[in-house]
């Protein structure tokens, strides 16, 4: 369970209805196969030793006694396995008789659990304040609705359980649980399959891991229950936070992955609301020592980005709409009426005046009122060049080819700077003297200087302070390079305009650049990644660190399972590596970053984002990358 995964599975073998002594057969079986694969936590449906089906048979004293002496094979034969199971029996206290999950580990009867919501049913409901004690075969234990089973070696897994109706509650256990701390919620479900039932159960779980902030393992009723009424499927699922992890729906179905307890308590502490003294718990511990758990789920390597394909063309055009939107909102407010845009050839400058040249068209104004500024120096290749004016003339804005090469030079005679040290002074002023003109053509023409910058390079503070690194509104800075690039593809993608499109994917070709150092027969030699490391990667690390809270161990981990065919371990351990160092010393452009729309929950803002002080020492992070 190193770096807070636990492996999971929900369960639902082939039982016979009313055969207890099979259905422990069938259910000793998978817990034998569930140990195999290095489950820590397995859940069955409720009633899993007798049946949901049984009708009226579920209170007759056989079945009763059926299912505890079931229930304590069951018990026994997990002996030596350190394992947190929960089985479903019917369990009589008196005249009262419980639907039960009782909780299993290492030969002992934890707990029995209660379902709450037993309208309509054989069931009574457990509503005393006390805990109840019940034996067992040889078990003495207890009975009890608000339980919280915590591990011994880790307390945030924390896990509880609910059965049946308890799941559709208007006010569900899991939310009592969850608010007290349990980090992983049991539903052990009793529906029949319907058209419906397997969305409806998908709609729900991802509903309730999202807003609990938690785990969630789901097994319904199986193949094996009585088709007198209805059908059932064993639909078996597992859930984190609003995303299905696994899912099986056959016969004997298995459903195995890893929930990841530390993001659970990131994003909890980060909401607030939870661990709260309202709905006190009784504490069962349980399990041994810690052990690494091996990765089934997999991680996808552009985390910024939805990862089913037919998703991308709507989230890429609401990403597009909020870039417009805030840019016509902020040319309205100031009675400015143009953009001027520097363009470069590159994707974030592309992306920026394609933007701009949507934003006057909804503001009902010609396209020519976009001014495009082309700056060359001594680093422009004639590729990126060509791209950026054929972009700009194909969206009808008005095209500036600037020469900055003599404005500088002059600059570098001013400062005592010889012309050929190519040292940061000789990059730096190019990039400063392209924002003094775009800023001053902007004054001219009551336009607003568009900022191209994007949130991966202000992350690791790959621009020039006080150059690229300002304008008067950056539409990208809440865009990560691989989001750009999504727009960028998108709208090439979706074009008529053949030269366009053309040029669009061109420009998505060309590898990413400053153009900052002299070049040689016309080639792009100056490359950002082979300084800061590949984008992607970067953009992985931003997601896993800064919005996940992972550790750089945890990040370098996750980073090779999803990008092990990419690149070798040497090469992501120096890149995290220089990703941890960028992160901190250039958190001072981040300090005096201008306005932007934010397109997730993340950014770098000053004012509303995610905030380091400039000066922050980042040993602790490196240090973390030494295990």
């Amino acid at each position: 369970m190193k770096h807070g995964f636990i492996k999971v599975a929900a369960a639902s073998p082939v039982i016979k209805v009313a055969d207890a002594d099979y259905n422990a057969r069938r259910v000793i079986e998978t817990i034998a196969e569930a140990k195999k694969l290095g489950v820590k936590v397995l859940a069955f449906s409720e009633l899993t030793l007798t049946g949901c089906s049984c009708f009226d048979l579920i209170g007759h004293r056989v079945i009763l006694e059926g299912a505890k002496a079931a229930l304590a094979k069951v018990i026994a034969a997990t002996a030596g396995t350190d394992m947190l199971v929960f089985v479903g029996l019917p369990y009589a206290a008196g005249s009262r008789i419980y639907s039960c999950a009782a909780a299993i580990c290492d030969g002992e009867l934890l707990g029995l659990v209660p379902r709450e919501n037993v309208g309509g049913t054989h069931f009574q409901s457990y509503d005393d304040e006390e805990a109840l004690d019940v034996t067992v075969g040889e078990h003495d234990s207890f009975l009890s609705s608000d339980v919280l089973f915590e591990h011994a070696s880790m307390p945030d897994l924390k896990v509880a359980v609910e059965l049946g109706a308890d799941m559709d509650a208007v006010t569900s256990p899991a939310l009592r649980h969850a608010l007290s701390g349990a980090t992983v919620v049991v539903q052990m479900a009793s529906f029949p399959e319907t058209v419906t039932s397997t969305d409806e159960a998908e709609l729900n779980i991802r509903y309730e891991s999202r807003r609990l902030k938690c785990g969630i393992v789901m097994a319904a009723p199986g193949k094996g229950e009585s088709t007198t009424e209805n059908v059932y499927s064993g639909l078996c699922m597992v859930a984190e936070n609003g995303v299905v992890l696994a899912s099986d729906e056959r016969e004997n179905s298995l459903a195995v992955s890893e929930i990841d307890v530390e993001h659970m308590i990131n994003l909890r502490r980060a909401a607030g609301g939870f661990d709260v003294c309202d709905y006190p718990h009784y504490v069962c511990p349980w399990g041994g020592e810690l052990e690494e758990t091996a990765l089934t789920r997999s991680y996808s390597k552009h985390p910024h980005l939805p990862e089913k394909a037919e998703d991308l063309p709507a989230y890429c055009e609401r990403m597009l709409d909020i870039q417009v939107s805030g840019l016509v909102k902020r040319m309205e407010y100031a009675g400015l009426d143009h953009c001027v845009v520097g363009i470069s050839g590159g994707v974030d400058s592309t992306l920026a005046v394609m933007i701009s040249a949507r934003a006057v068209k909804k503001m009902g104004l010609p396209s020519t009122n976009v001014i495009a500024c082309t700056l060359p120096c001594f680093g422009t290749s004639s590729r990126t060049k060509s791209n950026a004016i054929v972009v700009a003339e194909q969206l009808g804005c008005e095209v500036r080819v600037i020469d900055i090469g003599k404005s500088v030079y002059q600059h570098f005679d001013d400062i005592g700077h010889a012309h050929d040290d190519y040292s940061i002074a000789f990059e730096n002023a190019q990039a400063r003297e392209r924002t003094q003109v775009l800023m001053d053509i902007a004054n001219k023409v009551n336009g607003l200087d568009v900022g191209t910058e994007d949130l991966s390079e202000f992350v690791d503070g790959w621009c020039t302070y006080n150059g690229d690194h300002t304008s008067m509104y950056d539409v990208n800075l809440g865009l990560t390079k691989t989001q750009v690039r999504a727009n960028v593809s998108y709208i090439a993608a979706n074009t008529d305009d053949k030269v366009l499109k053309a040029a669009l994917y061109d420009v998505l070709d060309c590898p990413v650049t400053p153009e900052l150092l002299p070049i040689h027969d016309d080639l792009i030699e100056q490359k950002s990644e082979d300084a800061v490391g590949s984008y992607s990667l970067q953009d992985f690390f931003t997601h896993k660190m800064m919005i996940c809270g992972f550790g750089p161990e945890k990040t370098l981990r996750l980073a090779k399972t999803a990008y092990g065919d990419e690149f070798t371990d040497e090469e992501l351990l120096r890149w995290i590596t220089s990703y941890c160092r960028r992160y901190f010393s250039q958190q001072f452009k981040r300090s005096c970053l201008m306005d932007g729309p934010a397109v997730e929950a993340f950014s770098v803002s000053p004012r509303t984002g995610f905030l380091i002080p400039s000066d922050a020492e980042n040993s602790l992070f490196l240090k973390d990358l030494s295990k």
